[in-house]
């Protein structure tokens, strides 16, 4: 059970109304997540420029890519909604994470967002060269920032316990 109640559109304050009326404009409705993240505008933003910064890494790195980079720290990290959410996503496209064969670049993203999570303090110097390899600077400090902000979603939904949205509950029951 989730320990914030999810702010539903006719509680909310005429600010937060507003917000929420831009948001499903250009994004859709609003997942559990972010009707629990609407009680704290400042932390809605925050983690709402996933967005913009999913664009500028998909870019250069694909969709795909960066569906696998999300789901690799979201498994290891061990959030159950956002582990759901790209295992959907996965499932979807007919791409089982186990036993696909993921290009050199994906490897690379996967291996990087693993390390992340496991211990950011001590990532191998290899994964940098390999990251260096493929991407410039730049380009590395935005995976590296979107990763950051794939965490903070995976801390927040662990923390308060959002549940999952209806419909990713049928994507648990799937291997």
């Amino acid at each position: 059970m989730a320990y914030i109640s999810q702010l539903k559109y006719e509680d909310a304050p005429e600010k937060t109304k507003k917000v929420i009326d831009d948001w499903v404009k250009e994004h859709g409705p609003l997942t559990n997540m972010k009707e629990t993240l609407i009680h704290s505008l400042p932390t809605f933003h925050a983690l709402m420029e996933w967005f913009p910064l999913e664009a500028e890494i998909e870019a250069f790195l694909g969709e795909r890519a960066v569906n696998f980079f999300c789901y690799a720290i979201s498994t290891t990290n061990d959030c159950l909604l956002c582990s759901i959410f790209f295992k959907k996503i996965l499932d979807d496209e007919g791409i089982d994470f186990k036993t696909f064969t993921f290009t050199e670049e994906e490897q690379i993203l996967i291996d990087y967002g693993q390390a992340i999570v496991k211990d950011a303090n001590n990532i191998p110097s290899s994964i940098f060269d390999r990251l260096k390899s493929k991407w410039s600077e730049e380009q590395i400090v935005a995976i590296t920032g979107f990763a950051t902000i794939m965490i903070a979603t995976n801390i927040i939904n662990k923390t308060l316990q959002i549940e999952l949205d209806e419909e990713l509950i049928p994507y648990t029951k799937r291997s």
